[in-house]
């Protein structure tokens, strides 16, 4: 894997945390990107874990990995989520809290996390001339929005048209807001929704609603998500 070094056979615990849903796609796609992650570092022991909606809890990921563990083998949570938040800021932070255990950061920003959102706007049929919403999910995290507003930025630099920013919740404009606004200040041009998020789910679902003329896929099991996942797992175990 380019740019990532792991450690030995036995001697590391990733634990890939999402947010957990009850679509049984968005569940494939999880599993599909830590099936890419222990293919590319076999190495490593990885396991699955959750913050709501399904089980295992990370906190009991965590402990039981904590039992198990080798005098010396890293535990790592990496958050398989888009920016800090409620989530990484409080229940993984709890489930590592007093203990070796740590906890990585999150996915993004990210600049591979930018080229994999063209690549989904170039699948989706979207043209430089459109204008772009960047959805996310939202957090009340002001350092979420922040590094929302970063990856727009990004995006912005590599097109020729316009990319705004909407949310899911926690945070203003809403996504239906933000495609209104990009209508008024550029009509006549199609608006495309870029979906900053993970996989399929609730959020990804109030998209399709949200009266944009495209919405891209999610983010994905893509390679370069794993990619990034195992360096933020070597970042967090001191193994870079």
């Amino acid at each position: 894997m380019s740019g990532v070094r792991v450690v030995r056979a036995g001697q590391g615990v990733l634990i890939g945390c999402s947010h957990g849903t009850r679509d049984l796609a968005g569940r494939a796609t999880i599993h599909e990107l830590l099936a890419a992650v222990e293919a590319a570092a076999p190495e490593l022991d990885v396991r699955e874990a959750f913050v709501d909606v399904q089980e295992p809890e990370v906190a009991d990921v965590v402990t039981e990995a904590l039992a198990g563990a080798g005098e010396g083998e890293p535990v790592v949570v990496v958050p398989l989520l888009l920016s800090v938040g409620f989530h990484v800021g409080v229940d993984i932070a709890a489930a590592v809290d007093g203990g070796p255990a740590r906890a990585a950061a999150p996915l993004g920003p990210d600049d591979r996390l930018v080229e994999v959102l063209l690549d989904r706007l170039g699948e989706a049929g979207a043209t430089p001339d459109d204008v772009v919403v960047l959805a996310a999910a939202g957090s009340s995290d002001p350092r979420a929005a922040r590094a929302v507003e970063e990856v727009a930025t990004a995006l912005g630099a590599r097109r020729r048209g316009p990319v705004t920013v909407g949310y899911g919740a926690g945070c203003e404009p809403t996504v239906p807001d933000a495609v209104v606004a990009a209508r008024t200040a550029a009509p006549g041009q199609r608006v495309v929704i870029a979906s900053y998020l993970l996989a399929p789910g609730y959020f990804h679902d109030r998209l399709l609603e949200a009266g944009a003329d495209l919405v891209t896929a999610p983010i994905g099991a893509d390679k370069r998500v794993a990619e990034i996942v195992l360096e933020r797992y070597a970042a967090a175990a001191g193994v870079l």
